[in-house]
């Protein structure tokens, strides 16, 4: 939009003979700060980014977490929610979300990872034993209708409480299999029909529905439903580059032919990628691997998330580990600004605005657009939330015009101008922006107005 047509629109409301108003032109300065902002970024794992010293101060806005089912409902239909309304609470304390997976099968400790009540209703099962050091254990059988309608209910009534809830950041779909990653290797046991797998995915995204969803990569038939339907997938060993074979590795011979066979290589688009590190960071060093094509693999999955499992990291890797950081997920810098430098109270302000996301993804959130005015002698402030979402906004450049309306009564004068992407709901700011002069509330002034009475 050029300038004469900005101030027309500016005075579109208003019956005006002659006016004669440039315009205001704002390129803000990029930084390269790290910062943590929602739904993407570096996790810690089981803890929080204000008691995690392995992240030596780097940032995190997502604790990624994992609960086996007889944690929280070790009796039958008395879910422990006090459990995790604690640890969401504890979440917004360290400026973080929660992401977490419900799992039913594990291998290490001589534990009864379901409910013991769920045996006692008659559920069948199988015993399995992965290891010759490890204690026996018990699974369901899942295609058991009492396994069904007992899961299925505890599924349905966590989506009743937490879906849409302002601090639950991502679900990781799980359930079936060791962990909760769909695969019952080395135990002799076979993962349930096909049939039960797709109705444990069907009662997550039904129950569900608001809150972004990651798929595990290792069901076939499973994560093609998944990613089919909204969700995002997860890889849980990024960095093996031949740590279990060496002819065979998980970057080179699952993660590229599992992502095209179930067609999910455009993904990323409209759901998140998420990886975890196979072992820890450590291993990669230990290992000789090459850490800087790890991240380049990630980032060309366009990653984000990464969980390093809360595990230190590795002397001299902590210049990758920045600069995967400031290209994970998305970045915003507004790069030019301009509005005309008059408005009439009552009519609408448009702002023409060149934003540059200079991540890998784009937010899966609905985050909107917002502009205060401060008057600079009274103070006195005023918000206004436009209509434009950054939901989607994919790397690389977005242009738009953003028409913000004022109020008839807004006192005449001179006010500050500040852009922030706020939640909508609270008119607060949400998201950091790459660009210098971010005040301590959130928002960023970039220029100033006047307000007239015309």
């Amino acid at each position: 939009m050029t300038g004469v047509s900005l101030i027309a629109a500016a005075l579109n409301c208003c019956l005006v003979a002659t006016v004669e108003v440039s315009t205001v032109k704002v390129t803000p300065k990029e930084i390269d700060e790290l910062f943590a902002n929602p739904g993407m970024g570096w996790q810690t794992f089981h803890r929080f980014a204000d008691e995690d010293r392995n992240l030596e101060g780097l940032p995190s806005a997502s604790a990624y977490f994992r609960f086996y089912w007889s944690e929280i409902e070790p009796a039958e239909g008395q879910i422990d929610f006090a459990k995790f309304d604690d640890l969401l609470v504890r979440a917004r304390k360290a400026g973080q979300k929660l992401a977490f997976r419900i799992m039913c099968a594990g291998t290490s400790r001589d534990y009864m990872y379901v409910p013991q009540w769920l045996r006692d209703k008659g559920c069948k099962g199988f015993e399995y034993q992965r290891g010759e050091r490890d204690p026996k254990h018990w699974v369901p059988d899942m295609d058991d209708p009492i396994f069904q309608r007992a899961h299925f209910r505890l599924i349905q009534e966590f989506g009743s409480r937490y879906d849409g809830h302002p601090d639950l950041d991502l679900l990781d779909i799980g359930s079936v299999g060791l962990w909760g990653e769909w695969h019952m290797s080395g135990t002799g046991v076979d993962v349930p029909s096909l049939e039960t797998r797709l109705a444990i995915i069907n009662t997550y995204l039904k129950a569900f529905p608001r809150t972004p969803k990651v798929m595990l990569i290792g069901d076939l038939e499973g994560m093609k439903h998944a990613t089919g339907n909204g969700c995002g997938w997860r890889a849980d060993c990024m960095g093996d580059m031949g740590g279990f074979s060496k002819t065979w590795s998980h970057m080179e011979n699952m993660y590229p032919q599992q992502i095209e066979r179930t067609g999910a290589v455009e993904v990323w688009r409209a759901a998140p990628v998420a990886f975890e590190s196979c072992w820890d960071m450590r291993k990669w060093k230990q290992e000789g691997w090459d850490i800087h094509h790890i991240f380049d693999y990630a980032l060309d999955y366009h990653v984000s998330y990464h969980n390093n499992k809360s595990a230190p990291l590795p002397e001299g890797t902590r210049g990758e580990v920045e600069r995967f950081l400031r290209k994970m997920g998305y970045r915003f810098v507004l790069r030019q600004m301009e509005h005309s430098k008059l408005v009439a109270r009552g009519c609408s302000l448009p702002i023409s605005m060149v934003w540059e996301n200079v991540g890998v993804a784009p937010p899966y959130r609905d985050y909107s657009l917002a502009l205060r005015l401060a008057n600079v002698n009274s103070k006195e402030t005023f918000v206004s939330i436009g209509e434009t979402s950054i939901k989607g906004w994919l790397p690389g450049e977005t242009k738009i015009t953003e028409s913000f309306k004022l109020p008839e009564n807004l006192k005449p004068g001179r006010y500050e101008l500040a852009l922030a992407i706020v939640y909508p709901d609270t008119k607060t700011p949400a998201i950091r922006l790459a660009i210098a002069g971010r005040t301590e509330d959130g928002w960023y002034p970039l220029s100033q107005i006047e307000v007239d009475s015309i």
